[in-house]
């Protein structure tokens, strides 16, 4: 569907080297700083009750598995962000695109909106209800059985074009006259902007809705 951009390895490599490198340089300074105190603790032990060489081993075990909990930390940090990187750019060319999402969606007035309904399984009749942006009712549409796509074109029952704005599809799914289960159907929206949001690629709808990338259930060319 969309092109994955590629990372180069040279890229990946400099990427890599930033924060490694500074934890390295800091680690060396520590590691100085041990080798000081330790001295010092040579120097000034009790040569009546010298220290044990066992402490001295354990000690510098101890310092090396900090060591190389830190490098492996900073190594699995870069690692991280060229992978956010690398996201961001994939998810990037979504842009323009119309993703498939549980979320409201803008009407701009003309455009028909293509609602994919999916009804309780248990039910024996559902129907799809139409809100605005302030949560009233504008329309309710019956659903036939089995149905799964339908097309809103936006008009009030006299046959003129609601106002523009934000609106949203719920899925009302009944037995016996009684609802048993209300959700919030699958609708196709533009998707905006993408961002990169504390390791997670969010996509903004045009509703103005942020949804983590992960949450878009399908994708088509706009207006398809």
């Amino acid at each position: 569907m969309n092109q994955v951009s590629q990372v180069q390895p040279g890229a990946t490599a400099t990427a890599l080297k930033g924060p490694t490198s500074a934890g390295a340089s800091a680690l060396s300074s520590d590691f100085e700083t041990f080798l000081k105190m330790l001295t010092v603790q040579v120097q000034n032990q009790d040569p009546m009750n010298p220290v044990d060489s066992n402490d001295y081993a354990t000690q510098l075990a101890t310092f090396s598995s900090v060591e190389q909990q830190v490098l492996t930390n900073d190594l699995l940090g870069a690692i991280g962000t060229q992978l956010g990187i690398g996201s961001l750019q994939q998810v990037g060319a979504w842009i323009g695109m119309e993703a498939l999402v549980r979320a409201p969606v803008n009407f701009d007035g003309t455009t028909p909106i293509t609602v994919r309904p999916q009804a309780h399984p248990d039910s024996d009749s559902a129907s799809v209800v139409v809100r605005n942006a302030n949560g009233a009712i504008v329309e309710r549409i019956a659903l036939e059985p089995g149905q799964t796509s339908l097309t809103w074109n936006g008009l009030d029952q006299n046959g003129v074009a609601l106002p523009r704005g934000n609106y949203r599809f719920e899925v009302e799914s009944s037995v016996d006259g009684v609802v048993i289960d209300s959700q919030l159907s699958q609708v196709f929206s533009r998707i905006e902007e993408v961002r990169s949001d504390r390791g997670n690629v969010l996509v903004r709808l045009s509703d103005g809705t942020e949804l983590v990338s992960t949450m878009v259930e399908g994708l088509r060319s706009a207006g398809g």
